[in-house]
């Protein structure tokens, strides 16, 4: 049994070549950024893992595509947050945020972090879907300008100002929904 390669690019051909036991490698690898990007994006952890089965099919069949003028992550990433945004726009329910329980005991402090998880999703679902996707790429997967833009295949001022934008409108949206609160 062949050995895959520890390269990226050398993977990826392998993949390319139907290998499976290096596509296997390329899923560990890769598994848990993909799956945290499309629950990101999804906002729930089945569809999340639905959509992350699609991302690597769609990685496998277009294996030989992939030419080397990114990274092998953000072409991943790229798939992952195409085929994301195309689940959303299908099931009509983009962001429907699941944040993790709070570890309180206190019912009072329980149904105010609820509270609070809901405004922050109200605020985040007004943004714009380009804005919304630098914001997460930027602050959840803490991905760079540069890697976003490229995921995206955007220019970099692009993304500087979506992201600017995004926490503007952020801030806005917060502080009016606070203020009703």
């Amino acid at each position: 049994m062949k050995k895959s390669s520890g390269n990226d690019y050398e993977l990826i051909q392998e993949v390319a070549q139907k290998d499976h036991e290096a596509f296997q490698k390329l899923v560990h690898r890769y598994k848990r950024m993909v799956i945290n990007v499309c629950f990101r994006l999804t906002g729930d952890r089945e569809n999340a893992e639905d959509v992350a089965q699609e991302v690597f099919f769609r990685v496998y069949q277009k294996a030989k595509a992939f030419r080397g003028r990114s990274r092998l992550s953000t072409w991943i990433y790229r798939i992952a947050v195409n085929l994301s945004l195309n689940y959303n726009r299908k099931q009509n329910n983009f962001f429907q945020k699941k944040y993790p329980s709070a570890h309180f005991n206190s019912p009072d402090t329980i149904l105010e972090n609820k509270e609070d998880r809901q405004i922050i999703k109200k605020a985040l679902d007004s943004l714009p879907e380009k804005q919304r996707t630098a914001f997460i790429l930027h602050h959840w997967e803490g991905l760079s300008y540069q890697e976003i833009a490229e995921i995206l295949k955007s220019s970099l001022s692009a993304i500087e100002s979506r992201i600017h934008r995004a926490k503007r409108s952020l801030k806005d949206a917060l502080l009016f929904m606070m203020k009703k609160k």
